[in-house]
């Protein structure tokens, strides 16, 4: 399960992180991020401690938002070692995340 990220724990959770972190930025009141959700939980099972999925609501944490410069929900921010490598918005599909997750690992 895709831990919620704050403000707060962002940089211990994201930016401190080893490895792929998958931050999404999404809001409780999109409904492609809904869509989207189950298949983050999917790639996450699938490929277990290579990848690391996090969500960040731009609701409650729109200053995060606002420094990663998203502008649309669902944004999915991939970070290595911290550092941002890719970037997607939109409803994003499965395998297309897998070719930039294997890509990346």
């Amino acid at each position: 399960m895709a831990a919620r990220v704050t403000q707060e724990t962002f940089s211990k959770e994201v930016l401190e992180a080893k490895g792929l972190v998958l931050a999404d930025f999404y809001s409780d009141s999109c409904v492609p991020c809904k869509r989207l959700s189950p298949v983050l939980a999917e790639l996450e099972e699938a490929y277990g401690d290579a990848l690391k999925v996090v969500k960040i609501n731009i609701n409650f944490d729109l200053p995060l938002a606002e420094q990663y410069e998203v502008q649309a929900a669902p944004t999915l921010i991939f970070f290595q070692n911290g550092a941002e490598k890719d970037r997607r918005k939109g409803l994003v599909k499965k395998a297309e995340l897998m070719e930039i997750i294997d890509s990346l690992k």
